[in-house]
């Protein structure tokens, strides 16, 4: 007979699973369990039945791997805040746990047989204070938390370890937020710059802070100016309107520019994409590269990124911001030869759209969302690439299908490096270098 849900079962903690958890059977079906590590005994209480596995929280450790630590977090454990995964290992430990799952979502999704080693990065040696950009949920008493595993109940909190010191010392988790819905607190590690975003109901209220903020609340009109961060990268200073995406750990920005770049090995007068844009990171980094002979096409669909964008890049005419959805952009790309009739042609830029001779591009970057570029996409990017393609990705799941889409249009993985951008979390940012054969 099926467990049921609250049931305590005794189980024998296997190896590490996609999703912050272990996996364990009990009478031949298989358990995800959170709160365990590999090679533990424990005893798990039953969260979830469906018909073809369990999910279950470890609420006592029988026998304990020599990786466990105390969790830092009193609101981490069983039943409590869903925010971080692995509070109970240790940082080597956690590097270790997101490794194989790297590799065995390259093994089983894509066929790849890779040793993956998670890299530590600058600026959160203890894995706690990295977080720059924190959304909070806000219960119906105005109580600010993080919500639960799974759940949409919120588990109220007074402090995130997680959090970047600039964002706790808003006292965002210590103000009452009556009406909101989330709120969200922005800080630049780089700048000190700080933003607090407020979403909900028109009447919502909102408290006095412990510092002086830029806030954004509601929905801003079109064409409204948006407070902003100024993010910081190779010396160049980088606008980041409200909650636009920016990577959240103080040292992941710098470490993966310099990583793409190291990869493509971008040379003067070549043409560039930087797909999934977002403010213009790589794309300043590439425009840089290719000189005023190049050309780099920057493709992003969010209209305040764009807009960021524009202004971030506004020195560097040799890149052209494109706004719209990337498969439906890069459907329509095409690049010319600027004198009708030399095999290298300098590129110009405004030739790059409808109706030009094809020639490609030399190298091109993709930071898609976790849900991954897809097929359509990579089907674009396989036609349109050169010499080589640098994927980034936060999810090894969409990453290794994706992989498989590129190796059946004849896309070849060269490296991969893996970077341990979300400590305490199951998250990994990983960066695959594709060659073509």
């Amino acid at each position: 007979m099926d467990p049921e849900a609250d049931e305590l079962l005794e189980l024998e903690v296997g190896g590490v699973g996609n999703g912050g958890v272990c996996v364990a059977r009990h009478e031949g079906r298989v358990v995800f369990v959170r709160h365990a590590l590999p090679g533990e005994r424990v005893r798990a209480r039953v969260t979830e039945r469906t018909k073809r596995f369990l999910r279950a929280d470890a609420v006592d450790i029988l026998e304990a791997s020599p990786d466990r630590v105390q969790a830092p977090c009193p609101f981490a454990g069983p039943g409590r805040c869903g925010g971080c995964d692995w509070q109970h290992a240790s940082l080597p430990a956690q590097r270790r746990l997101k490794a194989a799952v790297v590799e065995e979502q390259l093994r089983r999704v894509a066929g790849i047989e890779r040793t993956v080693v998670v890299e530590e990065l600058p600026h959160a040696p203890d894995g706690l204070g990295w977080r720059t950009r924190v959304q909070f949920a806000v219960r119906r008493d105005g109580a600010v938390g993080l919500h639960r595993h799974r759940s949409h109940d919120i588990e109220p909190i007074d402090e995130c370890l997680i959090a970047h010191p600039g964002v706790e010392v808003m006292g965002i988790e210590r103000k009452p937020w009556r009406g909101a819905a989330s709120v969200e607190g922005v800080v630049s590690a780089a700048t000190g710059d700080r933003v607090v975003v407020v979403r909900g109901g028109a009447k919502a209220r909102v408290p006095r802070l412990d510092v002086p903020v830029r806030l954004v609340r509601g929905r801003p009109a079109p064409g409204t100016q948006i407070p902003y961060v100024r993010e910081e990268v190779s010396g160049r200073l980088f606008q980041v309107s409200g909650s636009g995406f920016w990577q959240v750990h103080p040292g992941a920005a710098q470490v993966l520019t310099d990583a793409v770049m190291d990869a493509l090995q971008p040379r003067p007068g070549e043409i560039a994409l930087d797909l999934y844009s977002g403010a213009g990171l790589f794309a300043a980094a590439l425009g840089e590269r290719v000189g005023p002979d190049g050309l780099v096409v920057a493709v992003e669909s969010d209209a305040q990124a764009v807009r960021d964008a524009k202004f971030n890049l506004r020195d560097l005419p040799q890149v052209a911001v494109e706004r719209g959805q990337v498969a439906d952009v890069i459907a329509e790309l095409e690049f010319g030869r600027a004198d009708g009739g030399s095999d290298r042609a300098q590129p110009k830029r405004g030739d790059h759209r409808r109706g030009a001779r094809v020639r490609g591009a030399d190298v091109i970057v993709l930071d898609p969302p976790r849900a991954g570029a897809g097929r359509e996409v990579v089907e674009h990017v396989a036609r349109l690439g050169g010499r080589r393609i640098a994927y980034v990705s936060c999810d090894p799941a969409t990453l290794a299908r994706d992989l498989s889409y590129f190796a059946d249009r004849g896309w070849t993985l060269a490296n991969l490096r893996a970077f341990d951008a979300f400590p305490m979390t199951q998250h990994v940012e990983v960066l695959a270098v594709l060659t073509r054969g």
